[in-house]
């Protein structure tokens, strides 16, 4: 089996728990040995003792495990405090259907290693165990669901922090790792000691380095985060204000409304009303769903460098300029709500809070349909959503039936070029024009596409791999922030391609082509049937 089928294989096995038991020893009691006939986690809760397991011998306490593979033949003593731990019995089960042949029915390896563990942050260990102990001894089918997928959520924190380890971190990413953390559990309860448990450093330490990394103590960058959970629901949902609170991780409706309006600025009651026809609007990068819902912005992002999305055709509304900072010119449009995407910390676009309340969308990848959604259910535009949707699935289906009959498969690529470099882009379900270009018009990927940017968004090219890019059609475009770099058109590299002997190299617009905006999509599909079709 080859290595790429095997990893194929690991990602498609789960965990099904199949038994637990809460286990104390005395002082004085006799060795426990067993041969365990399923995978086996042991996690200690309480008191000291030893584990051995192929003649070695490990030293065990309250925050440690050790998972034992079936099998195995395993002996606990306990220490003179005695000794309790948890013992979960676990099978391994495909994912999905299995085919015959395919060597994945016998495959019996856990994605987690067996030997020692380490189960950091315990609290968050011993809530889960407690959880799934209790669902499992019940009846009904609900809790067995209950404690399979808590026990999933156990296995991960496990897997994360077990982590095969291929070079020590520094401290400063020990400290990413927790925020990364804080950020998938923020309505959680957290502590400072226990997310620096989690990065393995002191608190002082941990304290000082998170607030050079955000700016920010934890437990504010924690109410933050929390305020964007609630501020998400506010808008997308209808949920009661009780409910909100309880999802982001406030226990106490009084205390989340006067957190709220304090980050915020405005209650959340107040907040929900942003939404409501006619808002006044900045949604930088976002522009182009908003057109696409039939909602124009009071305000336009535009950039030193780059200029403004010219291809949508605010010719009538003011622009700001995202890279000066001047929040105080921003003010003088009077927008009532700012709507940003996942990049607005690359531009400081939080301080845009001293202007208008903020609202982050959530972020969907790639996946411009979700994005839409979302931008629809802030406005109350959902009922534009699929007729928007259908009107970009007929144009790329026609687009694509003309190409059929023109190009006849030849490959097609896109560069972006500056004075740094040519970056490719191509990757499957990855950057600007992947969905678009291979997937809705079914143009062929050059085979150097296909290796180099598997995976990756883009990627920058050598000189060597450039020559390499014999693909039939480039379309480029050029990066006027770090220089256009439009001397490498005169190269004999680059007039020594294919696509460029043949005069089949077409330039097509910045702003347009480095978006995932419907619109941004339906500029591209028009840009490649006036020169392929």
């Amino acid at each position: 089996m080859t290595d790429q089928l095997q990893e194929r294989t690991r990602r498609r096995l789960l965990h099904s728990l199949m038994n637990i038991e809460v286990i104390t020893r005395s002082p004085s009691g006799k060795d426990q040995a067993a041969v365990y006939q399923e995978h086996t986690l042991i996690i200690m809760s309480e008191g000291q003792g030893w584990l051995k397991a192929e003649d070695r011998q490990y030293s065990l306490e309250r925050g440690t495990g050790f998972l034992a593979e079936a099998g195995s033949l395993n002996r606990i003593q306990a220490g003179e405090q005695g000794l309790s731990w948890y013992r979960l019995e676990f099978g391994l089960i495909p994912a999905g259907p299995v085919k015959p042949g395919s060597g994945v029915e016998g495959n019996t390896e856990c994605m987690l290693r067996p030997g020692y563990l380490d189960c950091r942050p315990f609290s968050q260990c011993a809530l889960l165990l407690d959880s799934i102990w209790i669902s499992f001894r019940r009846s009904e089918d609900i809790e067995w669901f209950a404690a399979q997928t808590r026990f999933q959520e156990l296995m991960l924190l496990l897997m994360r922090t077990n982590a095969p380890v291929l070079r020590a971190k520094d401290d400063r990413e020990a400290v990413e790792d927790s925020l990364r953390y804080m950020e998938e559990h923020c309505s959680e309860p957290l502590s400072v000691d226990q997310l620096a448990e989690i990065a393995g450093i002191g608190r002082a330490r941990y304290t000082q380095i998170f607030k050079e990394i955000t700016g920010r103590m934890p437990l504010e960058h924690l109410n933050g985060l929390r305020i964007e959970r609630a501020q998400q629901q506010l808008l997308l949902t209808r949920d009661r204000l009780h409910e909100i609170a309880l999802a982001a991780g406030y226990s106490n409706e009084y205390y989340f409304n006067r957190r709220f309006k304090s980050t915020v600025g405005v209650t959340p009651g107040q907040y929900r009303s942003l939404h409501q026809e006619g808002v006044r609007v900045f949604a930088p990068f976002l522009e182009d769903y908003l057109l696409a819902l039939g909602i124009t912005p009071v305000v336009q992002y535009c950039h030193a460098q780059w200029g403004r999305q010219e291809y949508l055709g605010l010719d009538q509304v003011p622009a700001f300029d995202i890279s000066s900072g001047d929040w105080q010119g921003l003010s003088c449009y009077k927008p009532e709500l700012i709507m940003l995407d996942d990049g607005f910390r690359r531009w400081q676009l939080g301080e845009c809070s001293r202007v208008a309340p903020l609202f982050r969308l959530p972020f969907h990848q790639e996946d411009w349909r979700a994005t839409l959604r979302s931008a629809a259910a802030v406005f109350g535009r959902t009922g534009r959503v699929q007729e928007v949707i259908s009107e970009y699935e007929q144009q790329a289906q026609q687009a694509r039936r003309l190409l059929r009959r023109s190009v006849n498969r030849q490959t097609a690529a896109l560069l972006r070029i500056s004075a740094c470099g040519v970056t490719l882009y191509g990757s499957e379900n990855l950057g600007y024009v992947s969905n678009v270009l291979y997937d809705d018009l079914g143009l062929a990927r050059h085979p150097l596409v296909r290796q180099l940017t598997r995976g990756q968004k883009r990627v920058s090219l050598s000189p060597e791999e450039l020559s390499g890019l014999t693909a039939d059609h480039l379309f480029i475009t050029f990066d006027r922030q770090e220089g256009e770099g439009r001397e490498l058109l005169d190269t004999p590299l680059w007039r020594s391609l294919p696509a460029v002997r043949n005069s089949c190299v077409y330039e097509v617009d910045f702003m347009a082509w480095m978006n995932f905006g419907v619109l941004s999509h339906q500029r591209k599909i028009a840009d490649v049937l006036k020169v392929m079709a």
